[in-house]
């Protein structure tokens, strides 16, 4: 068996702009205030001597590594984003930055979500991504519309209980 594995699927290159905003600010903290910092104890590590058995230079020069890998992903992925301002005309519908809740009319449980765009994803929050499964088939939904989708557990349906934008 290869170590090989095919690409995974582009994700959507759409953010709202709280999320944009967010980025930005990791990427700035990343750069100007934490890679600096390990830079400093990166070389007072390499100072003290033999590198093969120095555990805090091993430790800080993956960290640089981690730091590194997550700023090039950054700065490469900040500026294809396109930012989605605003609520779209029709508010009734379920659309990018909506907050809906649903139930899931097999088991009467009800889920409150969120669609964002797939760098913002937080499952604590329910802030689902436009690519997930879920949210591609509640996509124009409306309130008091079924819908079905193909989620891990098996195919589940589900009611829209309500919409709300945020301003």
């Amino acid at each position: 068996m290869s170590r090989w594995r095919p690409p995974p699927p582009r994700s959507t290159a759409i953010i709202t702009r709280a999320g944009f905003d967010a980025l930005k600010a990791e990427l700035d903290h990343l750069w100007r205030e934490l890679r600096p910092e390990v830079v400093k104890a990166l070389a007072a590590a390499a100072a003290e001597g033999d590198r093969s058995e120095n555990a805090e230079y091993t430790y800080r020069k993956k960290q640089l590594g981690e730091i590194d890998r997550r700023v090039r992903y950054l700065s490469k992925r900040i500026p294809s984003l396109k930012v989605a301002e605003g609520v779209p005309a029709d508010r009734t519908a379920i659309f990018f930055g909506a907050t809906f809740e649903i139930e899931n009319t097999g088991s009467g449980e009800t889920h409150v979500y969120r669609i964002v765009g797939p760098d913002e994803t937080n499952a604590r929050q329910g802030w689902i991504s436009v690519d997930s499964p879920l949210a591609r088939a509640a996509l124009k939904k409306r309130v008091d519309e079924e819908f079905e989708a193909e989620l891990p557990g098996g195919r589940a349906r589900f009611l829209v209980v309500e919409v709300r934008y945020e301003a």
